[in-house]
């Protein structure tokens, strides 16, 4: 027997167990803790002396974070037989906990995920605490799964239907309070009085009595009619499909085992959610979706490259130069982080339109149910405003968040130093111009580092974290504790033209650009990068990001790779057009404020007059030629050093420009076509020059047969 488990009782005939892995942070459900736990429950099974069972965590503010993923992810090499195995044994087990002699309550205080929440289905009821971090969802479908210990059967015929879609099929986290009115749980209480209204709750059912009745009910067919079935299934599949696009199974999968088996008997539903789950366990989508979330729990862990013994300082109050898009949206995010933040610019009328920004944020988020007026209050609170940088006297850490202009950004630089404490941290929020550069306009090239956030702040995750030449390793700690701070995922990158990002985004871009002037429709392109999985094409993210930012970082990357960059002059063309993209009204296509963009007259003139091709390639070469070259210039990323692993430049783009999740991030794309097979699609392109050269690592890769990830190993089943 392990020790992840400790039985007590209390009130003297009322079990109490504790689950409290030594030596973790979280709660997971590994093999060994569900092995430990098959033999409590075969001891509670022969108890005649209790009256009931309560079940907590001895983690406070942590209850079950779910199935341990490193097992679940090596389940994608096992053998069809083997995921059966583990399947029937989470079946079998939480069948047993279902039917133990006497009521059980389940006692949440923390995040309840997946397995943890499959376990407190199995439960006659749950009582959970009332804190702002208790949480309790099946999240499986985003890692390309579906709850397939019971959640897709016991979850309808508990909370009905709809609530069992929308939480399974979309992911849906639901809060204490939220949880307790869909019937999830019992009641929100505080977290001191969990045990005692644990106890009541358990004397509660045996005065009832009707305990055993309802088990009886909550294992037969849900028993909807053909109608409420077909209109419930057919909403959802309607919206699951919009959202999805094809590219994602799961969701539909999980919608089709709660279809097919919510009006059988629970055993009949659960042998449905099986095969449905056999379906997915081990699929190329579901095992980069995995992948992706190993990546980014590591990197949100990651001590950083920094020298050995550096330390993040303290950071208390954050100082902003600039109220614009970037501005206020790195304000606001210090802000809602409980950090006291300072927004400068030229005049008041900037500063209120920067407060106004920073009011939208939250604004709506209090429509979608995410904040309260209190936040709101809060923040604003939290953020004071001058025309002064004074203000940034008591600044821990002071970010600059003006036009992209490095004479602009330098001169700013020499304006506020002598405002700034010996010790304060200087970042530029730049998003191509180089950090060693402008190091020597800085009051101290030590306490200067890149902090590039993406638009809009407020929702893309990603932040750069640019190391100069001659950036100290303490300010780079700090910063990256800082953007954690504000609920970012930070990579840390060498100094170079485009960073990372902007890096690999620029081949994208500028061949997107180049298709265009050889006669490509544009909407043609746009589709091509769609069905690739992009969240939209790039010449609807040129107009998006604004055609003179595009331009700007363009003619960095220009300058930097000459060889490598085709030219494009109808983005010069639409700039002096004043075309500038969404923010203007106008750019390759036309944005009214009401309906979608659409093609304008003037735009597909000055195209017409850039055409150099008389042949519009076909939806192959299209989308060869939007991803081939980004692959190309990640390879070099790589070799270059700009990161220091194949994850970083993936994430990176997954949290970055929205790279689809479901390929596993560029790289793993490529693992997936295989080195040699990348080199034969490179080859009919050849001609176009050294943008489409292979490398020497992707050669070499093509030539061992390697790849840029391991193999994914075997693994053992909880019986095994």
């Amino acid at each position: 027997m392990g020790n992840a488990f400790r039985l007590d009782q209390v009130d003297g005939s009322i079990a109490l167990l504790t689950f409290d892995l030594p030596g973790k942070k979280v709660n997971t459900l590994g093999r060994a803790a569900l092995l430990e736990l098959a033999g409590l429950v075969e001891h509670l099974e022969g108890r005649s002396d209790l009256r009931g069972l309560l079940f907590r965590s001895g983690k406070p503010g942590q209850f079950i974070a779910g199935a341990d993923l490193k097992e679940l992810a090596a389940l994608a090499s096992a053998t069809g037989d083997r995921v059966a195995e583990v399947i029937d044994f989470g079946h079998r087990l939480l069948d047993r906990i279902a039917r133990l002699p006497f009521p059980t309550v389940a006692l949440i205080d923390g995040n309840c995920m997946g397995g943890g929440t499959e376990l407190i289905l199995a439960m006659d009821d749950r009582i959970a605490s009332a804190s702002p971090g208790t949480r309790i969802g099946l999240p499986e479908v985003s890692l390309g799964l579906l709850p397939a210990w019971g959640g897709t059967q016991r979850l309808p015929r508990l909370i009905g239907i709809h609530h069992a879609i929308d939480m399974i099929c979309s992911s849906t986290v639901v809060a204490a309070e939220q949880a307790a009115a869909l019937g999830l749980a019992f009641d929100a209480v505080p977290s001191d009085r969990l045990v005692e209204e644990g106890v009541r709750l358990v004397e509660h059912l045996q005065g009832v009595g009707d305990w055993p009745e309802r088990r009886r009910r909550l294992r037969g067919p849900l028993g909807l009619g053909d109608d409420q079935l077909r209109f419930a299934v057919t909403v959802a599949e309607g919206a699951i499909r919009a959202r999805t696009r094809g590219r994602y199974p799961a969701p539909l999968a999980a919608l089709g085992a709660i279809r097919d088996g919510c009006n059988r008997p629970l055993e009949g539903g659960l042998a449905v959610e099986r095969e449905a789950a056999l379906g997915l366990i081990g699929s190329p989508t579901s095992a980069n979706l995995i992948a992706v979330y190993f990546m980014k729990h590591r990197l949100d862990r990651d001590p950083v490259a920094a020298a050995p013994g550096a330390v993040a300082r303290p950071v208390r109050r954050v100082g902003v130069a600039g109220a614009g898009q970037m501005g206020a949206g790195i304000a606001t995010a210090a802000a809602r982080s409980g950090l006291r933040a300072a927004m400068v610019d030229l005049d008041e009328s900037r500063l209120a339109a920067g407060l106004a920004k920073a009011r939208g944020v939250v604004a709506s988020r209090i429509k979608i149910g995410r904040a309260s007026p209190e936040d709101l209050a809060e923040m604003l609170g939290r953020l004071s405003t001058s025309t002064s940088p004074r203000i940034f006297a008591d600044c821990d850490v002071v970010v600059e968040a003006i036009t992209e202009d490095e004479a602009a950004k330098t001169a700013l630089f020499r304006e506020i130093g002598g405002e700034l404490r010996d010790d304060a941290i200087l970042a530029s929020n730049t998003s191509t111009i180089s950090i060693s550069r402008m190091a020597a306009s800085a009051p101290d090239p030590e306490r200067f580092v890149g902090l590039h956030f993406f638009h809009p702040v407020d929702r893309m995750e990603l932040v750069e974290v640019v190391r100069g030449d001659r950036t100290g390793e303490e300010a780079v700690t700090t910063v990256v504790a800082l953007a954690r701070r504000l609920r970012k995922t930070p990579i840390v990158v060498r100094d170079a033209p485009g960073f990372l990002i902007n890096r690999v985004l620029f081949p994208y871009l500028n061949e997107a650009f180049r298709l265009v002037q050889e006669g490509a429709p544009m909407d043609r392109v746009d589709a091509a990068a769609e069905r690739f999985g992009m969240p939209m094409g790039p010449i609807a993210l040129a107009d998006f990001i604004g055609l003179d930012t595009v331009a700007g970082a363009g003619a960095v990357l220009a300058a930097a790779f000459p060889d490598r960059a085709a030219p494009t002059p109808i983005i010069g063309d639409l700039v002096a057009a004043g075309r500038l993209g969404e923010k203007a009204g106008a750019g390759f296509r036309s944005h009214a404020r009401e309906g979608k963009p659409a093609a304008d007259p003037a735009a597909l003139a000055l195209l017409e007059r850039r055409r150099i091709g008389d042949r519009p390639p076909t939806d192959k070469e299209i989308s060869d030629r939007l991803f081939l070259p980004m692959l190309l210039e990640a390879t070099r990323v790589l070799e270059e050093g700009v990161v220091r692993e194949p994850s970083e430049v993936d994430l990176g783009l997954i949290l970055g420009v929205g790279f689809p999740p479901f390929r596993g991030g560029l790289l793993r794309w490529a693992d997936a076509e295989g080195a040699a097979g990348v080199l034969d699609q490179l080859e009919p392109y050849r001609d176009l020059g050294a943008r489409f050269e292979p490398t020497g690592s992707l050669s070499l890769l093509a030539s061992s047969g390697g790849s840029f990830y391991p193999r994914a190993e075997m693994a053992a089943s909880p019986e095994g």
